[in-house]
């Protein structure tokens, strides 16, 4: 009898808090709607939720900029959540240990090696790109790029499922500067290629080389940029574009790519401000 009167007044509770199957819908749809509407105008978009794309966004929010980051699957995170075969531990250099330290992702010595666990790595860098205030719209896939007057303005976007399976129109998204993070594919890059936008020196996307950790490292650092007016290209798309090695699971240069971007967007933004304020 206890527990049918306790059943009794939860029912009761509930109700008075308008818990229902209709009101648990509602209350989701006017969220994310709210933060679509959010995402349609913005600063900065990055396709792409992996450790660039992620570190990128957590920077450029902090420096009060809108961002919005399209993440294709279901999970953000993007490669480090396998580890290496499975394994869901990767390696990190010391270049990059202020960072991991400032996400308080923890750090273990291992034969002269740093190793980081990948969920947590994965998860400290969800956080922070979030508690910046990046808005996050999964299972959202970056299916083209606006361009205007010769410099890209946005990008087309669409559910994952639906642009991969069936012919539904896609929407735009309006941005100032947009940031290809998508990795090994580089997608928006070869959007614009493909269609004689972007020229490259060898007059195709070479994709990435064979492996070398340490020259990889490097490379996915020093060639970040911007290769079109209004995009930019980071992490393993960097390797993609210009033909550098791949790396594996190693991560450090993964993290500062993704701050090195965001130090020349929010640098490029910021002199468009001013240029605009002048004017």
């Amino acid at each position: 009898m206890g527990d049918r009167s306790q059943e009794e007044a939860f029912v009761h509770a509930s109700s008075l808090m308008g818990l229902s199957e209709s009101a648990v819908s509602q209350a989701i749809l006017d969220n994310y709607y709210d933060k679509f509407r959010r995402a349609l105008r913005s600063d900065v978009i990055i396709a792409g939720a992996g450790p660039s794309g992620l570190v990128a966004a957590w920077r450029l929010a902090q420096h009060g900029l809108r961002v919005v980051v399209l993440e294709k699957r279901l999970s953000p995170g993007g490669g480090i959540w396998g580890g290496s075969m499975g394994m869901n531990d990767v390696v990190v250099e010391e270049e990059a240990f202020s960072v991991l330290a400032e996400a308080g992702v923890r750090q273990y010595h291992r034969g002269g090696l740093f190793v980081s666990d990948a969920a947590e790595l994965a998860c400290a860098l969800c956080i922070k790109a979030l508690h910046a205030g990046t808005i996050l719209l999964t299972l959202m896939t970056a299916e083209d790029i606006c361009v205007h007057e010769g410099r890209v303005t946005g990008v087309v976007a669409n559910r994952s499922i639906l642009s991969e399976r069936l012919p539904v129109d896609p929407l735009a998204l309006r941005t100032r500067a947009v940031i290809d993070a998508t990795g090994h594919e580089a997608s928006l890059v070869r959007h614009l290629h493909r269609r004689g936008l972007l020229e490259v020196p060898e007059g195709a996307i070479p994709g990435e080389g064979v492996m070398d950790v340490i020259e990889g490292e490097r490379f996915v650092v020093d060639r970040v940029s911007e290769v079109f007016p209004g995009l930019w290209v980071t992490g393993m798309g960097v390797c993609a574009l210009f033909g550098g090695p791949r790396m594996g699971p190693i991560f450090g240069g993964m993290v500062l790519s993704g701050v090195k971007v965001a130090e020349q967007v929010a640098l490029a933004l910021e002199d468009k401000s001013q240029e605009a304020g002048d004017g």
